[in-house]
């Protein structure tokens, strides 16, 4: 089973899926959806667009120049089958693909490196050349805080109004058996005459 990747995004493209682009000169195009295709169509440039892997590699977002990344590359070298030679391959392969996630993560944590000191020091310079900011904020909490004891005083209410209207149910189902104790029961009889009789 062969995975192309897309022209245009680079994504891979699974067998069954995808649209393929045939030029006048017998030239293969690979796109993984539709909006790759129209956009390949159109003459765009995938280096300018940011959801692209080769706008990701070119702005130096991605691991672009590595020795494990020349391994995927694809070889049209006929081999002589030779079982030893396919596992040492697929060992080879594994290997390959967890060190290219090694150096990816290293690669993502040195370029975020320092993210946090530079939002810290602009949030910082904001607040030091915006001051009513900090009394914005102190407004919000405040009626957050309201809001959150206000919302706790309710739900106290409603759990004491509850426990009212169980007292008071348990006393009204007390009081309805006392009465059909004390009531007379009244049987009606059905006859010809439809007389009442009381027991």
């Amino acid at each position: 089973m062969r995975i192309y990747s897309c022209h245009f995004c680079s994504s891979p493209v699974y067998p069954g899926h995808g649209i393929t682009f045939v030029r006048n000169d017998a030239k293969e195009f690979k796109f993984c959806r539709s909006k790759c295709h129209k956009n390949f169509k159109q003459r765009r440039n995938p280096r300018k667009l940011k959801w692209t892997k080769a706008f990701r590699k070119a702005a130096g977002k991605e691991l672009a120049v590595d020795s494990t990344l020349t391994f995927a590359k694809r070889r049209n070298v006929p081999v002589r089958y030779n079982r030893d030679l396919v596992e040492t391959t697929l060992n080879a392969m594994s290997r390959i693909e967890e060190i290219r996630q090694r150096r990816e993560r290293a690669f993502y944590k040195n370029r975020m490196r320092g993210n946090k000191e530079r939002a810290l020091a602009s949030d910082k310079k904001l607040v030091e050349s915006n001051p009513e900011l900090l009394k914005m904020r102190d407004v919000e909490l405040r009626i957050k805080e309201e809001k959150r004891i206000a919302r706790e005083e309710r739900k106290r209410q409603e759990e004491e109004a509850a426990d009212q209207q169980d007292e008071e149910m348990d006393v009204s189902e007390e009081e309805e058996s006392e009465q059909e104790q004390e009531e007379p029961q009244t049987i009606l009889l059905k006859n010809k005459r439809r007389n009442k009789v009381k027991f």
